[in-house]
């Protein structure tokens, strides 16, 4: 193909040389790194994509003045530096290059695990000193030994396939793998409790959300086997620091090998005191072929948006066609906000999704693809390193051996329209009914059978209870002691007397320790907080 000089293309972070040459052979490239804001705005505006690593923040501001942009490319996995809401609204689409570190990932937690048993850092500067203790070194064979793999995405099943061919038995937890398809790979899957109980060496693997900030942490630690070996190769914050500390130092903990840091750098750490804790300075991506492998992959996905097709790892959602945006757009946003809603009250590993479409919804065809997509990228996304969108969300739904359906009926519930979200896990069912009214109002309808008038946003606290007088007064008075303010109330039943749901809508987070008090009371049967969105509009 020839050189095309009406298309322009600026590269504002270094890129491995291999992804500049795919990318020359086609459009005129730029390569201008370590540019200012106001720089890369003054200049963008001849340029039809911008490729960056995580130096180029790319702003609303930026964007905005790339009237000409198309493309978005992120050569790496991480789009935290791009705003993604104004490349949307521009219908600019946002790639990244989420695969191309995953062996890099992988092989380095391996290189950690095998130098854990094997004291080989220390024994290397042991033998640089002039000393020769080979007793001091002793090491522990991995044979036989059994592997808590803590997250079963594509870096933790590929150090899963690895530890197989060493000999290990493998544990696995991942509430978004069921147990088939982890036994696929030669996991147990288990829970996470049961996997801190058993394991020899643990590894983690998973992103850094609210669920999995200090998920290793004195409390756990204590349920541990004795001599448990703790391995981090994912993010900084998944292990409380301090705790592991403490826990090494006693010899609860026999060592651990630490790539990630809840600071970095760690340069004040204590951890860099004990010669069992082997570090690293954030290396895990840092191979020839890593940087090769994601410049590549964005490069090729820049050509092919460029010439009309379209990115394999598209990460913000496309624009909905015109002549069906005043229907579908309402009711996927709402299906978003029912699968984040949902993915928080269950539990388990969740093995079905069915969307059901109720009154008029019946009709959509084909569109309500985007609907189910929708639904799919809120249940995933919260729990999940990968970005999930519209593009990506029944790849990773069935990658992770979640089945999911659609189903159509003329029975609404009396609404003009009504759409129904089940989900099924291995431990319970759950289902939830929604619709939108005039002007873009939602509401969730029904949970559970039981219904209700509730709008799905903020903060939220569910429960079932006895019916009896007292329990909802009660869970009032924790959260005023807690000053968190209480911005609306449904409560449902079904016969006077029996189990009732409340839900409360609540201007601020819940702690866990609020949480457990409301848990305790007499009469509540379960309570669990969700998070649906920033604040309650």
């Amino acid at each position: 193909m020839g050189f095309t000089v009406s298309t322009r293309i600026l590269v504002s972070d270094p890129l491995a040389e291999e992804g500049l040459e795919i990318l020359r052979r086609e459009y005129e490239v730029d390569v201008l790194t370590d540019l200012k804001e106001d720089e890369l705005v003054r200049k963008i505006g001849d340029y039809d994509a911008l490729l960056v690593r995580s130096g180029t923040e790319v702003t609303a501001k930026v964007i905005e003045a790339g009237k000409k942009l198309r493309f978005i490319g992120r050569a790496g996995a991480g789009v935290d530096n791009i705003d993604m809401d104004t490349a949307t609204r521009r219908g600019i689409i946002v790639a990244n290059a989420p695969e191309g570190n995953t062996l890099a990932a992988t092989e380095h937690t391996m290189a950690m695990m095998l130098s854990l048993a094997r004291n080989i850092p220390q024994a290397n500067a042991s033998l640089k000193s002039r000393e020769w203790k080979r007793s001091k070194f002793m090491g522990v064979e991995l044979n036989e030994k059994t592997l808590g793999i803590v997250g079963l995405g594509r870096i933790g099943r590929e150090v899963a396939k690895r530890a197989s061919a060493l000999g290990m038995h493998l544990v696995g937890y991942d509430p978004f793998i069921t147990r088939d398809k982890a036994a696929q790979i030669g996991v147990e899957a288990v829970s996470l409790e049961e996997l801190f109980r058993v394991s020899d060496v643990i590894t983690v693997h998973t992103p850094l959300i609210k669920e999995t900030k200090h998920v290793i942490n004195e409390k756990t630690i204590s349920t541990m086997k004795d001599n448990v070996r703790i391995i981090n190769c994912a993010r900084g914050g998944i292990i409380d620091e301090k705790a592991l500390y403490e826990a090494v130092k006693s010899g609860k903990v026999a060592g651990a090998a630490l790539d990630v840091f809840e600071e970095e750098p760690p340069l004040n750490s204590p951890l860099l005191e004990l010669d069992t804790v082997i570090t690293t300075p954030h290396l895990g991506a840092s191979t020839v072929e890593a940087q090769q492998n994601v410049a590549v992959s964005i490069a090729k996905q820049c050509i092919t948006v460029l010439t009309g097709g379209s990115a394999r790892y598209i990460v913000n959602a496309p624009i909905v066609p015109a002549d069906q945006q005043e229907t579908v757009e309402p009711y996927a946003i709402l299906a978003e906000k029912m699968g984040r809603f949902l993915t928080q009250l269950v539990e388990g590993r969740t093995e079905k999704v069915e969307l059901v479409f109720g009154g008029d919804l019946s009709k959509l065809g084909n569109n309500s693809r985007f609907i189910t997509r929708m639904a799919l990228k809120g249940l995933l996304d919260p729990i999940l390193q990968v970005p999930v969108n519209i593009v990506n969300a029944e790849y990773i739904a069935g990658e992770r051996g979640i089945a999911f359906s659609e189903t159509t009926t003329r029975e609404s519930g009396g609404f003009k329209n009504l759409l129904t979200l089940k989900i099924k896990t291995d431990r319970m069912e759950e289902t939830m009914s929604g619709t939108v009214f005039m002007k873009g109002r939602s509401r969730i309808v029904a949970i559970g059978g039981y219904t209700m008038d509730m709008i799905p946003e903020g903060y939220v606290i569910i429960s079932r209870h006895l019916d009896k007088p007292g329990v909802i007064g009660r869970a009032s008075t924790i959260l005023g002691k807690g000053d968190v303010n209480i911005a609306g109330m449904q409560v449902g039943r079904i016969n006077p007397g029996e189990e009732a749901i409340m839900v409360l809508n609540v201007d601020s987070e819940v702690s866990s320790e609020m949480m457990d008090e409301i848990r305790s009371m007499p009469g509540i049967y379960t309570a669990k907080f969700a998070k649906i969105s920033d604040k309650l509009i």
